[in-house]
């Protein structure tokens, strides 16, 4: 545990991976940023408090403190896209999800910053995923590794229209063993609320690189649409529209759901137990 790294450790094989929620941006990151609410304007808003419960489940939780412009821990550390052809963001962005320059012009991140960056932040939050994924699976054959996301849902640079509530990512399958991906999308499809698997979002880095269901690791995503827990504006967003306040009430519905993800994750990852 530092001070932006923070590691709760359950007993259950039940490991959720806060890649995004992070809004900190120590000072010496700031210097040639347009502004610090554009910088900070795309984080998983309020993703942690949606998922608070899942420490009363016995689930081991991993999270950064650190805004995604600083690095994003869930981009493929050698700087490949993840996703070829289309719109994305870089390892350390130099640009919002609606293509606005994040940096003054010249004043994006060199090179030896970058590795800098990948060394202080990324190599350490992987670390910690793997130390747990390892201490998990030394009592459990299997565990699930939950990897926590949300986005606004109308972003044209992004994806055309207006994103499904639910989107599942498992790398087109690989990185979980199908019943569990079938698991969840038997709660998605009864919710009431639209839902995709492996549409526009498969999985980022974390869910693509430590998914392993021959090792006992199956690992999904869930990029959430902010609309389904937040009053998101219809207008673009401002620094006065955005991000909404949470509101418990209002995100109650959404989050039922995904209560009964996790415990279907959580009887998925028993069950291999048994067999």
């Amino acid at each position: 545990m530092t001070d932006w790294l923070t590691v709760k450790r359950g007993e259950a094989p039940l490991l959720l991976s806060l890649p995004h929620t992070g809004t900190d941006i120590p000072d010496e990151f700031q210097p040639g940023l347009v502004s610090l609410w554009r910088a900070r304007r795309d984080a998983d808003w309020w993703i942690d408090r949606l998922y608070d419960f899942a420490e009363g489940l016995g689930a081991t939780i991993v999270h950064t403190a650190i805004s995604r412009t600083v690095i994003d821990v869930n981009r493929d550390p050698s700087g490949v896209s993840l996703y070829p052809g289309q719109a994305t963001t870089e390892l350390c962005p130099t640009a919002t999800f609606d293509g606005e320059p994040l940096y003054q012009q010249g004043r994006e991140p060199s090179a030896e910053e970058i590795a800098r960056r990948k060394a202080l932040f990324h190599t350490p939050y992987h670390a910690a995923l793997k130390a747990q994924i390892a201490r998990l699976r030394e009592t459990h054959p299997a565990i699930v590794l939950y990897d926590c996301h949300s986005i606004r849902s109308v972003i044209p640079r992004l994806f055309e229209g207006e994103l499904p509530q639910f989107n599942i990512g498992t790398n087109l399958g690989v990185s979980c063993d199908p019943a569990l991906q079938e698991a969840v999308e038997a709660i998605t499809a009864t919710s009431g609320f639209s839902s995709v698997s492996n549409g526009r979002f498969k999985g980022g880095f974390i869910t693509r690189s430590l998914g392993n269901p021959a090792a006992g690791v199956h690992a999904v995503q869930m990029e959430l649409a902010g609309r389904g827990y937040v009053r998101e504006p219809k207008e673009a967003p401002t620094p006065e529209n955005w991000p909404t306040p949470y509101e418990a009430a209002y995100a109650a519905p959404l989050r039922e759901h995904l209560e009964a993800i996790l415990a279907a994750c959580l009887a998925f990852a028993e069950g291999r137990a048994t067999r």
